[in-house]
């Protein structure tokens, strides 16, 4: 009865809500509410979505990952791999009117740089600092060759932000963000809605079509789609794997599919446990959790088979996946065995931190079945996603259920996660050798050499369990027919250019 009630009252208010807006307002139903909307702070996928409707990026990437230029307009690569020269696009403005010239360039990256807990500072850890080149051309300065460099300017790292917003709002930016995109910021109500206007000075306002852009967080999965249903949303994203059928078969609905860049796992936190328990005392317990569980049983009983197992932090299909350690089989036995070596006597108690959400809380509920054939009992504790980011990064936790919506580099999606101090290390995990191999990925462009450290990595990791890699998603948009022109990017986001209402 309780999400009946929540698909009424959401339908309602979003019906009231679109009849009240222009013809030509596209509304987006997400499935959560982001965090904050400062490039620099922001962490979540969902973040991201919102991120491609207002704030341009230095690059971007099309449905190949290929590295196409956005407000740059080229780039080189000079001084033995340790430059790179960015020519920047003429004629861009920022939301408040103010230019978008080498000066404001300069002052985003400094400012991911060195903003007090940026979570973009890892991304760019090997710049040593930005020149000025010319009124549309900045030098980025390497401490050492950066091979990553330029996929990390297609996401975050490289957005950029008026440097007169930023220097008035202080760390209140993130309340009234001022970016170069198509549409510019107007209000946001925390967990009900983010609502942008088509910017009248976008660069590239020709290809922009329509007015107002209205985010609207629903976690329900089953209300998400009712509301598309219904008319009061015109696209959801994370579409359930179970739904898929049921909406193919709907005329008035399209889908669009591609398999992601990151990976869903378990994070298991070893250097901040504070109740120090044997899962985090013990990389035998650690593996003998991973053992219990079976991926194909996963992704056959909570996702129809749509989705992709998966070990490692990029797909079985990506370039970089390291063939050597293919999926473990489940091996209930062996799991009994490596407890019983450990020195552990079943239960062993796991306090399981699952942010909400209909499939995770599902794959956690298959998890801990699966695990206390082996001797776990985990105690599954559902939260908010945002505030179980932040318990995540306190260590308020034992084994976490995390998402990475994947970086089109391997970097972007194993450096931030597993090297020591590094800011989304939830799993406080340290390791010298793999600190090493991932530093050493990054000075190198040549792909043979860097799998070859990918390589190393992979073992090490998967000896050691800092994170149980299960599965990669398959990245499931639907939206109406009246919506054209949607074109679906293996990165997830939602990219709002192009798209037409009729």
């Amino acid at each position: 009865m309780k999400m009946f009630r929540l698909a009424a009252t959401a339908a309602a208010f979003l019906l009231s809500l679109g009849a009240a807006q222009a013809q030509t307002t596209l509304r987006i139903g997400l499935a959560e509410d982001p965090d904050i909307l400062d490039p620099t702070m922001a962490r979540t996928y969902v973040g991201r979505i919102v991120f491609s409707a207002f704030c341009d990026k230095l690059f971007d990437i099309d449905e190949k990952l290929n590295i196409v230029p956005q407000l740059a307009l080229s780039s080189e690569t000079v001084d033995g791999g340790k430059g790179l020269v960015i020519k920047l696009r003429p004629g861009v403005k920022f939301h408040d009117g103010e230019p978008f010239d080498a000066e404001a360039a300069k002052f985003s990256l400094e400012r991911h740089l060195t903003l007090p807990g940026s979570f973009r500072k890892p991304e760019l850890a090997s710049v040593d600092h930005i020149e000025v080149v010319d009124p549309l051309t900045i030098k980025v300065v390497l401490k050492s060759p950066f091979s990553p460099l330029l996929a990390q300017l297609t996401d975050r790292a490289g957005m950029m932000i008026s440097p007169k917003a930023a220097k008035a709002e202080g760390d209140k930016f993130g309340l009234h963000p001022v970016c170069a995109g198509p549409y510019k910021f107007v209000e946001r109500v925390q967990q009900d809605r983010i609502v942008f206007e088509k910017f009248a000075d976008y660069w590239n306002k020709d290809n922009v079509f329509i007015d107002k852009i209205v985010f609207q967080p629903i976690v329900d999965a089953t209300v998400r789609l009712a509301n598309l249903k219904s008319g009061g949303l015109d696209l959801i994203e994370r579409v359930l794997a179970t739904d898929l059928k049921d909406v193919r078969a709907d005329s008035r609905l399209k889908v669009a599919t591609a398999i992601e860049l990151g990976y869903q796992g378990i994070t298991l936190n070893i250097g901040k446990d504070k109740a120090k328990g044997p899962l985090s005392q013990s990389a035998k317990v650690r593996q003998a959790l991973d053992l219990a569980i079976d991926r194909e049983a996963i992704n056959q009983v909570v996702f129809n088979g749509e989705f992709q197992p998966g070990n490692q932090w990029v797909n079985p299909d990506h370039p970089y996946y390291q063939k050597a350690f293919p999926i473990r089989p489940r091996n209930v036995e062996k799991a009994k065995a490596l407890l019983k070596e450990a020195g552990v006597t079943p239960p062993v108690n796991v306090d399981f931190l699952v942010p909400k959400g209909a499939e995770t809380e599902a794959v956690a509920q298959v998890v801990q079945s699966m695990a206390a054939e082996v001797g776990f009992d985990l105690k599954i504790r559902v939260t908010e996603f945002a505030t179980s980011l932040k318990q995540a990064e306190a260590g308020d936790y034992q084994a976490f259920m995390l998402a990475w919506s994947g970086r089109i580099d391997p970097d972007g999606n194993s450096y931030v996660f597993l090297h020591k101090d590094a800011p989304q290390n939830y799993s406080a995990w340290a390791n010298t050798e793999a600190d090493k191999a991932l530093d050493d990925a990054r000075l190198t462009s040549d792909m043979a050499q860097r799998k070859a450290i990918y390589e190393k990595l992979a073992k090490l990791e998967l000896d050691d369990e800092a994170i149980l890699y299960l599965y990669h998603r398959r990245i499931i948009i639907a939206h109406t027919t009246k919506l054209e022109g949607y074109r679906q990017m293996p990165d997830g986001l939602v990219r709002v250019i192009g798209l037409k209402l009729k």
